[in-house]
């Protein structure tokens, strides 16, 4: 059976505002002390979960933010933010201010001019050197290659999500890739990801899109070696994980991304 990991409750290792997870992607680690590029490439992932689709990844001395929002108190400085949509709870740019270190990239997801709401517009120019990729691009930034994958719905009708608006991200640490998805429904190109180690894949209920027996399915498509599902909140999270039961290769690692004021 695929194992399951719940993390509800923050640890004592835990962060305020998120539950810490280590992920090991190394081999073996170095062949001696002085083997730095294999120590580096046997570097632990560390990941926390803070708010929605709040995460941040840690990875041999470089920190990550993908669409920090809420209370980053205990957050490390970034050394790269990934934004992967331009609504207020993606993009907040007095966070990013507060987190970025001087001269880190900001990455924007490229959202056409006639398709951006007042606030968005806004908030996007409050980040005037971010930098935009657009869907399939492809850069190295801070060290850490970065891939943009397209993000949107895919049922039929007025789209929350327009393809083209908004960016999933594959980053490659140490050579693993992991996947934050962003707000997307299954997709032609999410489908076609290969080689995946970490999956964050989303829910977006009550819009009726990326249904968790939907979500799964997709999993079973991509096969990360460990997924989060995220972006949800009073949902019958066990659906998902019941219809990854059987996928003896698929970690489920299940956290609280919206949890009540003043719970722990």
């Amino acid at each position: 059976m695929s194992k399951v990991v719940r993390s509800l409750t923050p640890g004592a290792v835990a962060l305020a505002t998120g539950a810490v997870l280590i992920f090991s992607i190394g081999s073996c680690g170095a062949e001696s002390e002085g083997d730095t590029a294999s120590a580096v490439e046997a570097a632990d992932v560390e990941i926390t979960a803070f708010v929605g689709s709040g995460v941040q990844i840690e990875w041999a001395g470089t920190v990550i933010h993908v669409d920090p929002r809420g209370d980053y108190t205990n957050a490390k400085p970034a050394d790269l933010i990934l934004i992967t949509d331009t609504p207020v709870d993606h993009l907040d740019p007095d966070l990013i201010q507060q987190l970025r270190k001087p001269g880190a990239p900001v990455v924007l997801p490229s959202t056409p001019d006639d398709a951006r709401d007042a606030g968005s517009r806004e908030r996007l120019l409050r980040v005037p050197d971010g930098l935009v990729m657009d869907n399939g691009d492809v850069m190295t930034l801070a060290g850490v290659l970065v891939e943009a994958v397209p993000m949107y719905d895919i049922i039929p009708g007025n789209p929350f999500h327009a393809k083209g608006e908004g960016n999933g991200y594959v980053i490659t640490l140490g050579g693993k890739r992991i996947y934050l998805s962003g707000v997307t429904e299954c997709t032609p190109e999410m489908r076609a990801l290969q080689d995946i180690d970490i999956a964050f894949v989303p829910m977006n209920l009550p819009n009726g899109r990326m249904v968790p027996l939907v979500a799964a399915d997709c999993v079973k498509m991509i096969r990360p070696a460990v997924v989060y599902p995220y972006h949800y909140r009073e949902l019958p999270i066990d659906e998902f994980v019941e219809a990854l039961r059987g996928e003896p290769d698929i970690e489920v690692r299940v956290h609280d991304w919206y949890p009540a004021p003043g719970r722990e």
